[in-house]
């Protein structure tokens, strides 16, 4: 079948160009399969022997994708288990695309800080750039900007997943959907991503926020707060190590709080007894000379700073 419209996506690199060594088969693409590819970095394929059309990488410090082209979108690659006898999946008018992250829970919350796209979590700016690349594919050759199947989360869809397409309804189908829907293969990625959201922002519509909107797990929250560097503290506050826990931290500021509540009851009572002691001074003043009222100024004063001493502040 003769391929039609643009073969490349723009700003795509071909640095990884595998049509040459695997030619594959000329079709007219209705489908896009998407995949995750459980790492970090940029797969080799086996040397494109598993390669898919595209593979979109983050770029973190951009917010953007960063796209690499290795077959022409109208020709067959292979990411996908293709079993004789059966239907064809790789050839059957499908264009593969994997992102660089992890649909896994497990992996996601292994990997911790290190930087990586979590597919049920993607940020809008991942959102937006998969989008893109959707509408090009509907604009340029018609691929339906529809679903119609679940996304589900890993690892629930992994093999007989309850949304796995049968031949039939793999033959029939036209739009987006994942590994996880392909008859023939058992894989489960991409997981619950949000396909629902990117074709809406395909179509024009409102990108939802979800970069900030994570909802932490009770091993998140412990790795916060008993994670050292997290927080800074004042170097005189604790001279030689100005890095605590956050757990260290609000121990410590409970101590003090409790110290400052202390010195500030012996304060109030102090100042209670200055309070009495310039009445008495003002009822009296009339019957006291200046030297008198000198003296007794300075008696009052040695008697609070006697107090202060004594409690501490």
């Amino acid at each position: 079948m003769a391929k039609t419209g643009q073969q490349r996506y723009p700003g795509a690199s071909t640095a990884y160009w595998y049509g040459s060594k695997y030619p594959g088969s000329a079709m007219e693409v209705n489908v896009i399969v998407w995949h995750s590819t459980e790492g970090t970095s940029l797969p080799t394929y086996g040397g494109g022997t598993s390669a898919p059309n595209f593979t979109c990488k983050p770029d973190f410090a951009a917010k953007r994708l960063v796209w690499y082209q290795h077959f022409d979108f109208d020709v067959s690659s292979r990411a996908l288990v293709n079993k004789a006898g059966g239907v064809e999946t790789n050839t059957l008018n499908a264009c593969q695309v994997e992102i660089v992250g992890t649909c896994d829970p497990a992996t996601h919350e292994r990997w911790g800080s290190t930087p990586h796209l979590y597919t049920p979590e993607l940020p809008d700016w991942a959102v937006r750039d998969l989008a893109a690349f959707a509408k090009w594919a509907n604009a340029n050759h018609g691929v339906p900007l529809t679903s119609g199947v679940t996304f589900k989360a890993y690892p629930g869809s992994f093999g007989a997943n309850g949304v796995r397409m049968t031949g039939a309804k793999w033959q029939d189908f036209k739009g987006h959907c994942g590994h996880q829907h392909v008859p023939e293969n058992d894989h489960g990625d991409p997981g619950s991503m949000p396909m629902a959201a990117i074709l809406t922002a395909a179509k024009g519509g409102p990108i939802p926020p979800q970069e900030d909107d994570v909802a932490l797990t009770k091993a998140d929250v412990k790795t916060l707060f008993t994670t050292d560097g997290v927080i800074t503290v004042p170097a005189d506050w604790s001279p030689g190590n100005d890095s605590w826990t956050a757990a260290s931290l609000l121990i410590d500021s409970g101590k003090r709080l409790r110290s400052l509540q202390t010195d500030l009851k012996a304060l109030t009572a102090v100042n209670g007894e200055l309070v009495k002691t310039v009445a008495t001074l003002a009822a009296n003043v009339g019957d006291l000379d200046p030297a008198t009222i000198v003296a007794e100024l300075k008696a009052s004063i040695e008697s609070v700073t006697i107090h202060l001493d004594a409690d501490g502040a």
